[in-house]
């Protein structure tokens, strides 16, 4: 049976055989009482990787975002956020709900950034009326957009003057760093602290890190276990996050390549709409009518390819699609869409 192209997300990944071996073989001990050797040699792994004094394993990205956020702030803060920002539409509204912590978003631009002009109109003036505006939340990568790193510098500035912490949910910033051809520490050093998935485009199983200054990962960790964050033997997961440390990252720029041949040959479709710029590392977006986005789902799925439904088409690749499932899925969809042309087609016909 012909395996599965899965498009939905570059979470579904499985890990391979060296990874499954690694978390075989991890040293174990109790994280909770800081006793687990590998979690802890991943911890510092990561932080000396992005430049970080010291660094915490999550069991997601969700609660390492949320951790960071309400280590930079107090009940009553604000933080400014991008209106399609993951901590602001996509995490349960956490910051809000357990951290009494006041979102302020913004609409983001064409190339996942904020306005710092208006990110500067929203913050609040020091009057009791007011809540306190402590932070600034941004992404890299945004909706598969690497972030320029000349923005990244300037929002660092920007920050600083204003008096204002600023935190990076960088679930895929390491895409961003292998698409941008800079060392991750450039990104990471324009921070406050920095959050990225294990989960993702790393290919490992669950995890992810929040970095930052030994003393925001000390409030970070007591805000974990306020959250249930803290994890027993958790070296297994972490063996399987330093191997895709390791392993993982330079083969980001395969990916990246496979979403600009998926791109392109789904562009020679007629009745598709894609949106790949420049800056897209792992996502290629389309669009497609109403009339056959349901059926186009359906048929897709008969081929062997999973897509998430709707108008507008995430599709994401990773370490599990090669090339050739590239062409597969291209074929597929030129096949799926024919096939949905034809049954409108004889609908209409009945009906007449």
């Amino acid at each position: 049976m012909t395996a599965l192209v899965d498009l939905r997300s570059d979470t579904v990944t499985r890990p391979g055989e060296g990874m499954r071996r690694a978390m075989l073989a991890a040293e174990l001990g109790d994280d909770v009482f800081g006793d687990d050797p590998t979690v802890n040699r991943l911890q510092a792994q990561a932080a000396a990787l992005l430049g970080f004094e010291d660094a915490l394993f999550f069991p997601s990205g969700t609660q390492s975002n949320l951790a960071a956020l309400m280590s930079h702030c107090q009940r009553g803060d604000e933080v400014i956020v991008g209106q399609e920002a993951h901590t602001y539409k996509w995490e349960g509204g956490g910051a809000a709900v357990l951290g009494s912590v006041q979102p302020q978003p913004l609409d983001f631009e064409p190339d996942g950034t904020l306005d710092l002009e208006r990110v500067a109109q929203v913050i609040k003036p020091d009057d009791p009326h007011f809540v306190r505006t402590r932070l600034l939340c941004l992404e890299n990568t945004h909706h598969g957009k690497a972030v320029p790193l000349e923005y990244l510098l300037e929002a660092r500035d920007f920050a600083r003057a204003h008096g204002l912490k600023l935190h990076l949910d960088g679930a895929r910033v390491w895409n961003a760093a292998v698409k941008l051809g800079v060392d991750i520490r450039e990104i990471a050093g324009c921070f406050d602290s920095v959050s990225f998935c294990l989960s993702k485009g790393l290919g490992a199983p669950v995890g992810s890190l929040l970095c930052s200054t030994a003393e925001v990962v000390r409030a970070a960790r007591r805000w974990r276990k306020a959250l249930g964050g803290g994890m027993r033997q958790a070296g297994i997961l972490a063996a399987a996050g330093i191997y895709a440390l390791e392993s993982h990252v330079d083969r980001l720029e395969e990916d990246h390549r496979n979403a600009a041949r998926l791109a392109a040959g789904l562009g020679e479709i007629d009745g598709l709409e894609v949106d790949f710029s420049p800056q897209q590392t792992n996502m290629v977006f389309v669009r497609v009518d109403s009339a056959r986005a349901a059926a186009l789902a359906a048929s897709l799925r008969e081929q062997g390819v999973l897509i998430s439904g709707g108008e507008k088409l995430r599709l994401v690749t990773h370490l599990d699609v090669d090339r050739d499932d590239v062409g597969r899925v291209v074929e597929a969809f030129r096949e799926s869409l024919s096939f949905c042309d034809s049954r409108r087609r004889g609908l209409r016909e009945d009906f007449i």
